[in-house]
């Protein structure tokens, strides 16, 4: 069964959200309509007299997903969604900016001044791809306090223990001195790697200090991240996932995956942004209560529930027992508002193509999710996705099913505006 629906009554107020059975005789027999697609949520034509429940709201925050769940009477699950994070997409594309403004530099055209040292970091600073996580899960939990009668928060602030997930043996004074105390990096890797290529255990030759996960796929350089390659294997695995360049050899895979250890990019931005997000939930005045991650999974374990992030965030805290009314959450992917960009770029950082300041074509702006009935001509049908809108006011579709081109603006009608954000249910 999908999620609960969410109803408002005629001054836009929260009810009790009903089961969707009891939402479609609502909307049969015309006593409500429908005022939104995403969340779904029905708003009344007669004042409602049933008096509120208690709902309790519960985030499980993640750094790629962050799990939410409406708890009702303690026991009931009856809403669940996923809400995907575009913290990597944030840090792309500031680092592309990065590259283009320092090639802009390094050409013959006139000098642009660097301004990285210049500017001042406001108390409590996270980075743009880190803010993003805080201010999405904000976001939501707004739109929800708009549309249901919640009465608590509940979130898990979990802290990851850093140095002993790189080593589990880690103990008393090996905290204050690291992993490099007594090295440079170069010693200690050879150290490491026993002074021979990473990937063919070459001895002897000159080695080059490798990242395992490349930097253009994100990797870090963490000294957990590197290893020692002869120069043919270096240049052999490029910018190549390790799991496809050493395909062939599993147990040269596994040795060095095991020697590398754990990422901590996930651990670190989940770590980073727990105090921010509590602060922010604090400030919508609702009451708000904490649990640990250990006692999350000590309760979905303990009621023998699948693993999944709202699974997680509905187990959230103190919990006697769970009837989980859903089976299918909402989907929900965080892809942006587009960008401020008046000119497209090629590689190089040259302008190659000019934007439309006008971002609304007759009434639809790009990102739209509309329906299309097509009544006449040669593309006669019914077609439901996003929009791009021309100047032309001829329109194309993004359906399930590919990219439908050339649709008159005449034919489509609004099902959900844009608002930054995808859904899947």
């Amino acid at each position: 069964m999908s999620n609960y629906v969410f109803v408002i009554n005629t001054n836009k107020k929260p009810c009790n959200p009903v089961h969707p059975g009891t939402a479609r005789q609502l909307l049969k027999s015309g006593k409500a309509a429908v005022f939104r697609r995403f969340p779904f949520t029905l708003i009344l034509k007669t004042e409602a007299k049933e008096p509120l429940r208690e709902i309790q709201l519960k985030i499980d925050p993640g750094s790629k997903t962050t799990g939410i769940a409406l708890i009702t009477q303690g026991t009931y699950v009856i809403w669940g969604a996923e809400l995907i994070h575009r913290g990597q997409a944030i840090k792309s594309s500031l680092e592309s900016r990065k590259s283009l403004r320092r090639g802009r530099r390094n050409r013959h055209t006139r000098y642009r001044q660097a301004r990285f040292l210049n500017r001042s970091r406001t108390p409590g600073w996270l980075a743009p791809s880190l803010q993003h996580r805080v201010e999405t899960t904000i976001t939501w939990v707004n739109k929800l306090i708009k549309f249901v009668p919640i009465t608590g928060i509940s979130q898990e602030l979990v802290r990851f223990d850093l140095q002993q997930i790189e080593n589990p043996e880690i103990s008393g004074s090996e905290y204050q001195q690291g992993e490099l105390v007594g090295y440079e990096i170069r010693e200690y890797l050879l150290e490491k790697w026993d002074r021979k290529c990473s990937y063919c255990d070459v001895k002897d030759v000159p080695l080059q200090i490798e990242h395992i996960v490349p930097k253009a796929k994100g990797g870090s350089n963490r000294i957990s991240n590197l290893c020692l390659a002869c120069e043919k294997c270096n240049l052999k695995k490029g910018t190549q996932d390790i799991e496809k360049f050493l395909a062939k050899k599993p147990e040269v895979l596994k040795r060095i995956k095991s020697l590398s250890l754990r990422p901590l990019k996930d651990a670190a931005a989940v770590n980073s942004t727990r105090w921010k997000l509590l602060n922010r939930l604090k400030d919508t005045g609702l009451p708000v209560v904490t649990g640990s991650g250990g006692k999350t999974k000590f309760n979905r374990k303990r009621l023998e529930l699948p693993k999944s992030h709202w699974i997680d965030a509905a187990c959230v805290g103190d919990v006697e027992t769970l009837k989980v009314l859903v089976t299918k959450p909402l989907s929900i992917k965080a892809s942006g508002h587009g960008t401020r960009q008046i000119c497209r770029t090629d590689k190089f950082g040259f302008p190659n193509r000019y934007c439309s300041r006008t971002k609304f074509h007759f009434g639809f702006q790009t990102g739209d999710i509309v329906k299309a009935v097509v009544v006449t001509g040669k593309k006669i049908g019914t077609y439901v996705g996003r929009i791009a809108t021309r100047t032309t006011g001829s329109f194309n579709i993004s359906t399930s099913d590919g990219l439908i081109q050339g649709i008159s603006h005449k034919y489509c009608k609004f099902i959900h505006r844009k608002d930054g954000y995808g859904y899947l249910i």
